[in-house]
């Protein structure tokens, strides 16, 4: 593996063990064993390298949420973009725990977040248009983009709130359950009674994980 790719797994990794502003450019070279030049040759600074980071990010969250093409099972279809909001939330926990903090310090990556994030709203409003025409839920095209933006609301800011409502939370793969269990919340008085059956399956399956 290139000494880039190193510092960049290295960083993600010691970001979500200790969180972001505690973790310096120092910290990470001494992880991986190299000299801070050495780090520095590849980053100017750690902003360089959490930027590196959202990339990664990006490009994972656009292809796990681009629109499936071809006829797929409706649970399997579910599961998968459940399964991507777990993954994600879990991989990048740091960002999603302190993010206005990450955006605010830094222009550049605030306006890459927002062209992203519409990027994906424009997909969550077309998978939620597919799960209409699977007959899993009733939703209006005018009621749309309320419903996406309340599920990609809860999914971006899931951390930060559990955070904020006890100093002592920590980030488990337990925590990121319950957030995906609200989303099916959220989704459940839309669905039909397929879309129910479905979403009842799933639920149950996140709850016996930690059972």
């Amino acid at each position: 593996m290139k000494t880039r790719d190193k510092i960049v797994l290295a960083a993600l990794e010691q970001f979500n063990e200790h969180g972001e502003r505690n973790i310096t450019t120092n910290h990470i070279a001494a992880y991986i064993d190299i000299s801070p030049g050495n780090l520095y040759y590849h980053f100017r600074n750690k902003q360089e390298i959490v930027r590196e980071i959202f990339a990664l990010y990006s490009n994972e969250l656009l292809e796990r949420f681009t629109p499936i093409q071809g006829q797929q099972e409706s649970l399997v279809l579910l599961k998968h973009y459940l399964d991507s909001i777990f993954t994600l939330m879990w991989k990048y926990r740091f960002f999603y725990a302190n993010l206005p903090e990450i955006l605010q310090r830094d222009e550049l990556l605030h306006e890459e977040y927002i062209q992203v994030q519409d990027k994906l709203q424009t997909n969550l409003i077309n998978i939620m248009r597919a799960f209409v025409a699977l007959d899993l839920v009733q939703v209006d095209d005018s009621d749309m983009r309320s419903l996406v933006t309340t599920l990609h609301m809860i999914a971006s800011s899931w951390l930060g709130y559990q955070a904020a409502m006890s100093p002592k939370t920590q980030i488990t793969e337990q925590v990121i359950h319950q957030g995906m269990l609200q989303m099916i919340s959220v989704v459940k008085p839309k669905a039909t009674p397929q879309g129910l059956e479905q979403l009842q399956l799933l639920e149950d399956g996140v709850k016996a994980i930690h059972a």
